[in-house]
């Protein structure tokens, strides 16, 4: 059953540097505002909260920077502050939400058919994969690689900075060709914030867009059914 239609989904980008939210698929931002090492699950609902202020919405969807099963967050983020693991966003928000791996969000919106093999550049290697329409959310980046440092070490940011924008650039190509081979994905979509500095792509490689990623959280709530009604209307957060 698809949700219903004029149904307002905000979509939440948590960033290691700044959190996003929109409702519309092409990311035009309603509420930024920084986040960092610090910030914690309980201070990211407030701020939003407070920028949502007098704002109709139905359902919340949430890309996190972390590991997610289920829908729910299983561990800590390495970019943010603490307090994730367990935190209720429906019950801080007011309304029903889904949290996804923000790699995966980003894959959804970024999905064109067939098997897609998604990898974020950003401060790690962020992985997803959808197979005719079904998202599996990956860890890729965590897999030994050589000398005995994981994927993310090879074309992570701080591997970035450290080898220079060629070698660095050599390093994404050898690892989407490894995961490719392994994989055998029809394409492979390259997303996060440090795609713009490749300045050519791997064979059958497509590049991606941070903005994709809102369209992902829409497409999350595809197959829900209508939102539960408490109301006549909407309640707007910060009214009564």
């Amino acid at each position: 059953m698809a949700r219903s239609r004029g149904e307002r989904i905000l979509v939440v980008d948590v960033g290691g540097t700044h959190v996003k939210a929109a409702f519309t698929a092409d990311g035009a931002p309603t509420v930024r505002f920084p986040s960092g090492p610090t910030m914690t699950a309980r201070q990211m609902a407030r701020r939003l909260k407070e920028g949502l202020r007098g704002t109709v919405f139905d359902r919340v969807s949430i890309g996190y920077p972390g590991v997610v099963r289920h829908g729910a967050i299983v561990g800590e983020p390495p970019h943010l502050g603490r307090g994730w693991v367990g935190f209720d966003f429906a019950r801080a928000l007011g309304k029903p939400t889904r949290v996804v791996n923000d790699a995966a969000m980003q894959a959804l919106g970024s999905y064109r058919g067939g098997s897609m093999l998604f990898l974020g550049l950003g401060a790690g290697l962020g992985s997803a994969m959808i197979v005719d329409g079904k998202l599996q959310p990956m860890e890729l980046g965590h897999l030994p690689g050589r000398k005995g440092k994981v994927y993310e070490d090879s074309v992570g940011e701080l591997a970035r900075r450290r080898l220079g924008r060629k070698r660095w650039q050599k390093e994404v190509f050898r690892v989407v060709e490894t995961l490719s081979a392994a994989l055998e994905p029809d394409y492979v979509v390259l997303g996060g914030g440090n795609v713009r500095r490749l300045r050519r792509l791997p064979p059958r490689t497509f590049r991606g867009n941070n903005r994709h990623a809102f369209a992902g959280g829409i497409e999350l709530w595809r197959d829900a059914g209508p939102a539960p009604v408490r109301a006549r209307r909407p309640r707007a957060i910060g009214k009564r």
